[in-house]
């Protein structure tokens, strides 16, 4: 592939900045020029790698830890779909017209061939016309397109395959574009037209899968369901993981899992701020027993759960490196975020999950869906849910096995080399001439 400019852009979240810097970093060491526009907490990690970044100037920081400051109103929807639906305007799709400000005076100073961006930057449609460029999007969530074989995204419901259920499936695919998400597609709409743009004929959804040149998928199609529609532009590129700079960061109490017969492991999340949604539960769950609780707290109230939880068989961690603990693990009681479940599977670690907003609930359908641990679809689990489901995971043999097997299909893609070759085919595929539209009678 000839040298491009690369711009990558991701909103500014850990979770959709993390899973695209291994892919900036290869496509860095091939010759390309890469470059970077993201919020100013990412500045440090990209001087790191060495890519040159643009920070937000015109466009608000929404990250993890000022989220329910800037967006007061977001407590008060309590719902999974109300808050879904605000986060959709508020935190989304109120941003684009500032992310295009930035990148009008970012194209000024660097005239980018690719914009490589997450599934939840809604600036790239926008820039894909306007600019001419190529546009790439990385999922990192499950897949979001609507399928006539599935439920719709975002209510997180598994498929079925009997005839009821199927046409139950439909009805609520017809509701969630025409009544539960049309203020949302309309509103993207309204920002699509005042940039002299058509609007969207799909839900928003779907916009933003279909709109892309190349839709790179983390994952594999193992740990996805199945569908007869899946569409053109869609490529399985196994996980796509963070940038590791090849620094070891060794569990440092590693003499204390010794001492215990399991070891669990739990995490609220980066953005979630209250740990008494499944830290607590967890530890309430263990402690004093004879299982090592091992869990990070993303730096939200460390030192407060400490003195709460001060039994030899807890250890509580601002954060802790999952590549040196998991391979030790046996049960990992998680929010569902994405790269951690991504991650579980690699080490074949059995989950409980726990999380339902920011789109938590479809990968906690996943885990269930495919029995790689316990879904307990709800946000606030009770210590005796958790205890009951992490029990249920060690008793039960399925779950490590299924997890060995997803574990190997994981094994059998490099997302990075996968990525530089879709993404090359693309950039051939626009050189060569197309052919003429055939004309019938």
């Amino acid at each position: 592939m000839k040298k491009q400019k690369f711009l990558f852009a991701c909103m500014p979240f850990e979770g959709h900045f993390n899973p695209l810097t291994a892919l900036a970093v290869h496509l860095k060491s091939l010759g390309h020029d890469v470059r970077w526009y993201a919020g100013a907490g990412f500045a440090d990690g990209l001087n790191r790698l060495g890519i040159r970044h643009y920070p937000f100037l015109k466009a608000v920081e929404l990250n993890q830890k000022n989220l329910e400051k800037l967006l007061p109103e977001r407590s008060k929807h309590k719902g999974k779909l109300a808050k879904l639906k605000f986060d959709i305007k508020h935190a989304f799709l109120a941003r684009v017209p500032e992310f295009v400000a930035d990148l009008d005076e970012i194209r000024e100073d660097f005239p980018f061939d690719i914009l490589v961006s997450d599934c939840a930057f809604g600036a790239s449609p926008i820039a894909r016309k306007r600019y001419g460029v190529l546009s790439v999007v990385i999922g990192v969530m499950p897949l979001m397109q609507t399928s006539c074989d599935l439920a719709p995204t975002g209510l997180g419901l598994t498929p079925s395959r009997h005839f009821p259920g199927r046409v139950m499936q439909a009805v609520l695919r017809w509701v969630n574009k025409n009544i539960i998400f049309r203020e949302s597609t309309e509103y993207a709409n309204r920002i699509m037209e005042s940039f002299g743009l058509p609007p969207f004929e799909v839900s928003i959804f779907d916009a933003l899968v279909q709109d892309a040149d190349l839709y790179l998928q983390s994952g594999t199609p193992g740990f996805e369901y199945q569908r007869s529609d899946l569409g053109r532009n869609i490529r399985f590129v196994g996980p796509m993981l963070p940038h590791q700079n090849g620094a070891k960061h060794p569990f440092r109490h590693i003499e204390k899992l010794k001492k215990h017969c399991k070891v669990i492991l739990a995490t609220q999340g980066t953005v979630e701020r209250d740990p008494g949604k499944i830290l607590v539960p967890t530890l309430e769950a263990f402690r004093n027993t004879e299982y090592l609780v091992v869990a990070t707290t993303g730096g939200s109230q460390t030192a407060e759960l400490r003195a709460r939880f001060p039994e030899p068989n807890v250890i509580i961690e601002d954060f802790i490196d999952f590549n040196s603990i998991m391979p030790h693990a046996d049960v990992y009681v998680t929010n569902a975020g994405y790269g951690g479940v991504m991650l579980s599977i690699l080490n074949e670690l059995p989950m409980v999950t726990a999380g339902v907003h920011e789109g938590k609930n479809e990968i906690a359908a996943r885990v269930g869906y495919f029995k790689l641990g316990v879904n307990l679809n709800t946000e606030r689990p009770t210590a005796a849910q958790i205890r009951r489901s992490v029990e249920q995971v060690l008793a039960d043999k399925q779950y490590r096995k299924n997890m060995v097997a997803m574990s190997e299909e994981f094994r059998k893609y490099n997302a990075g080399l996968l990525c530089e070759q879709y993404i090359a085919e693309l950039v051939e595929s626009r050189r060569m001439p197309q052919p003429e539209a055939e004309i019938t009678f």
